[in-house]
């Protein structure tokens, strides 16, 4: 996992306000290129599918990520020494540099293969707690930058099948999780560190260039036989393809992924996976989305529904800043709660994304009692609050200080992140609109809501308002939802002259 791009968060009366803190692609609306180019190599599926895969794409709302391997191992340290400041992230830590590193560090890591033996592993148990979290979709982590793969590989003796558990960890993960009805993605990271044949500068001379197509040829045909051992899986996740080099061959990689996609029909490929010819990544030179579904937003989120441009979207979070793989030590960072996840989920629901909690289990095949905890806090929540989650999509209602809504025809749904001290949420809807709140009920219980009209009156206005009443007696500690049905109004608002000035 990497990104180069670099964003805040400011918590503002209780609400978090994303804003950007670096010059990157994904800080706001997307710029239209001046003039349009002749593109050979730009978008082989159309912009909005909308075959059966993309439109459960669509309603799946959460997903678990799982980020495990070889570093798992070391958890960010070793013999107690820690690679912050070292390494870029835990699942980074080979690239571990500077005065902290082991001697021979690169060497040490290597070898860990030799002994990696989760003897708590067990994929059921995993996708039984995601399935009771609310998930309906994970990404799995089949090879990372480290090269080394947790599938038993014909094409590399780096693999699953050399370690002492030897037994195929992506299939027991496909497996279990397809078994719990959940959509399996697989990660695949195309960058290895530790293979001679690959090189991060475009290849130039002739023997770089034969390096370099063996090395494409065997990334080929690794994705190849992940699709022959593992039919089940909705899709391919990409990782480790900012390099010039995998840019130079834009020409292989979009035959690759018309290959893929003839081989495993209804196969969604995010945004990360190529380049056009004159080297656009996610989007093509001509502003069109290279992939089915916008796969930028890595640990930040719009700032605004606009930005999206009507681009299917997830988001993937992590709990630790940037902590993808298992870090033994969490101590001095801010890690994310579950009201923290909570907000970001229905945020991303507001705008029609996907919402993916990052899990980084340890060398043994344990999550921590942390991501347990939010795991099934998570799920409760969801639970009371399903329809908001999953048939909820982006409202044309403004925006409100209250939460954020979702709606499904003719149901809205408010999440209150910040309830007002009168107990009334105060619904501003445009005149114009031909569907008012009508009645109202907490989601969690079906507790009955009285809504009232308020018509403010205010000169120029182009809302008018509708007050929903919450219980004084009603009492939670955490995001709660209104479901709201609209409906005819009662009556229209009578004509008030405006003001003269």
């Amino acid at each position: 996992m990497k990104s180069s791009r670099k964003a805040g968060v400011l918590l503002f009366s209780g609400m978090m306000i994303f804003t950007v803190f670096a010059n990157a692609q994904w800080t706001g609306p997307k710029k239209k290129p001046d003039s349009l180019r002749t593109i050979q190599y730009g978008p082989i599926t159309s912009a909005h599918r909308t075959d059966a895969a993309m439109q459960a794409f669509r309603s799946y709302g959460l997903g678990q990520f799982i980020h495990w391997g070889l570093y798992a191992i070391p958890g960010n340290e070793w013999k107690g020494v820690s690679a912050r400041g070292g390494a870029a992230a835990s699942e980074w830590i080979r690239s571990w540099g500077g005065p902290t590193a082991p001697k021979d560090w690169k060497h040490i890591y290597d070898n860990l293969y030799r002994q990696f033996n989760p003897k708590d592993f067990d994929a059921k148990r995993w996708a039984k707690q995601a399935k009771e979290m609310g998930a309906r979709y994970m990404i799995f982590t089949t090879k990372h930058h480290d090269g080394f793969a947790l599938w038993p590989t014909k094409y590399s003796d780096y693999n699953i099948a050399a370690t002492p558990y030897k037994k195929d960890i992506v299939k027991q993960v496909v497996d279990a999780y397809t078994a719990e009805g959940i959509d399996v993605y697989l990660y695949f990271s195309v960058l290895e560190w530790n293979n001679p044949n690959y090189m991060s500068g475009t290849p130039k001379t002739p023997e770089e260039k034969k390096r370099f197509d063996q090395f494409l040829q065997y990334t080929r045909n690794q994705l190849l036989e992940l699709l022959d051992n593992y039919p089940q899986i909705k899709g391919l996740w990409f990782d480790g393809t900012w390099d010039a080099s995998w840019k130079s061959a834009y020409v292989f990689t979009y035959q690759l992924e018309k290959e893929l996609r003839d081989k495993h029909p209804g196969l969604i490929i995010g945004s990360r996976f190529r380049n056009d010819e004159f080297g656009a990544r996610h989007f093509d030179s001509n502003g069109r989305l290279l992939g089915d579904y916008e796969q930028g937003w890595e640990r930040k989120m719009p700032g605004d529904f606009d930005w999206i441009d009507g681009n299917d979207w997830d988001c993937v979070m992590t709990i630790p800043p940037n902590g993808w793989g298992y870090m033994k030590d969490w101590s001095g960072i801010y890690t994310k709660t579950t009201d923290d996840l909570l907000e970001m989920l229905m945020r991303s629901r507001s705008m029609n994304g996907n919402f993916v909690i990052n899990f980084g289990p340890d060398g043994n095949g344990r999550m921590r009692p942390e991501e347990n905890r939010i795991a099934a806090e998570t799920g409760a929540w969801i639970r009371s609050n399903a329809p908001a989650v999953y048939e909820g999509r982006h409202s044309d209602f403004p925006l409100s200080g209250y939460g954020c809504f979702t709606q499904k025809d003719s149901m809205l749904y408010l999440t209150v992140l910040n309830r007002p001290v009168n107990n009334i949420v105060r619904i501003a809807v445009p005149k114009s609109f031909k569907q008012v709140p009508v009645a109202a009920a907490l989601l969690q219980n079906g507790g009955r809501l009285e809504v009232k009209h308020s018509d403010m009156g205010l000169d120029l206005d182009k809302n008018t308002y509708y007050d929903i009443l919450l219980p004084v007696a009603f009492r939670t500690t955490r995001a709660f939802v209104i479901s709201i049905q609209l409906g005819a109004p009662a009556k229209k608002s009578g004509k008030l002259m405006d003001a003269k000035m």
